[in-house]
């Protein structure tokens, strides 16, 4: 049975605007109901279709009234924000993402209609370390948990969903960890990273990165909606790029940070209010992450349409990211300093020819 009536949390952002878009075109489901805490912006609205948005904080109990006078019985939950400014702030990043969820959870627990849940989480709950294997599971236990920032709130957020699963066992609810999300529209800790004229990167680490395409992410999202399974599940294009390759790409220029230095150089950047770096993001800068998706293709029957590579080549296509050096060039540059770093040391060896 498709769901009669579906409520999207975070419609004033562009995931959750054009989620409850596309759902409000089904016919076979009667009603969709966007809640936000604020309007959402004009192209947002225009996508809505025949949303009913209501203006409402899923931080407040009020949510539950929402739920039980529309009858909801499908819940998909993307208000769940990776930008501290965006937010108003850390503290108010945290309160809208863990506060936010247990009050919706709570707010489900008590409705006698709500039969699917969606949420969408991250793969950045499995952590970055030296010790990761090369692929992490639906099952794989982080070796170093994050322990701040947005990593930590979706580790609780997890954690509050599965007691839910526990105490509602008649609903089925899926839990979504996507990776780092790419697209024309997306705004992200990721893609403000490398919109800096010059990229910070950790000097000895060049970390594999895996991407989602936003149209693959949605495309998930509404299947999950309608779907009638449940179960935890790693979303991401197939393949991976170095982040030297994304910053190439992009044409920006990289900027190798000492290790101890990076944390300040950190602090130099969130100040700026140009990206927000964590503790977490640095560590990712460090060792990366890629997650197995097999799941994702043999039993929820999805293959992505674009690859990790795909994906971030339409990005800088749509985007028409402003490049500050061509990339050719800064290949060039690369190549440079190699073959001097290369001719220094054969001269350092014995006989190596030092005169």
């Amino acid at each position: 049975m498709p769901p009669a009536v579906v409520l999207v949390t975070g419609v004033s952002r562009q995931l959750g605007g054009r989620l409850a878009g596309l759902l409000a075109a089904d016919p076979a489901i009667e009603r969709v109901i966007g809640v936000d805490t604020v309007p959402p912006p004009r192209d947002i609205a225009a996508a809505l279709g025949r949303t009913d948005f209501v203006r409402a904080d899923i931080r407040n109990p009020l949510i539950a009234k929402v739920i039980a006078s529309a009858g909801v019985d499908t819940v998909v939950h993307l208000s769940i924000t990776a930008l501290p400014r965006g937010a108003g702030g850390r503290a108010s990043m945290k309160e809208m993402n863990v506060i936010g969820t247990m009050q919706l959870l709570a707010a489900c627990q008590k409705s006698a209609t709500v039969r699917r849940l969606v949420v969408k989480s991250t793969t950045a709950v499995y952590g970055s370390s030296s010790r990761d294997p090369a692929l992490f599971t639906e099952e794989t236990e982080p070796k170093a948990l994050p322990r701040s920032g947005y990593a930590k709130d979706a580790i609780e957020v997890e954690g509050y969903v599965r007691g839910f699963a526990r105490r509602r066992p008649d609903v089925a609810v899926s839990l979504l960890r996507f990776t780092n999300f790419i697209g024309p529209r997306i705004d992200s800790p990721l893609v403000r990273y490398l919109r800096l004229p010059v990229v910070p990167t950790v000097f000895g680490f060049d970390p594999r990165v895996q991407l989602v395409h936003a149209d693959d992410a949605l495309e998930v999202l509404r299947r999950a909606t309608l779907a009638d399974t449940s179960g935890t599940l790693n979303v991401g294009g197939a393949g991976v790029l170095l982040l030297s390759q994304l910053v190439r790409r992009a044409g920006r220029i990289p900027v190798p940070v000492p290790a101890p230095a990076v944390e300040l150089v950190g602090r130099a950047v969130r100040r700026s209010g140009l990206v927000d770096f964590s503790p977490e993001q640095v560590r990712f800068l460090e060792f990366g992450r890629v997650v197995d998706t097999t799941r994702l293709r043999e039993d929820f029957g999805y293959v992505p349409r674009y690859t990790t590579a795909a994906a971030f080549d339409d990005f800088l296509a749509a985007r028409s990211v402003r490049r500050l050096v061509r990339p050719a060039a800064v290949e060039r540059v690369e190549r440079g300093l190699l073959d001097a770093v290369h001719l220094a040391a054969a001269t350092a060896r014995p006989g190596g020819g030092g005169g």
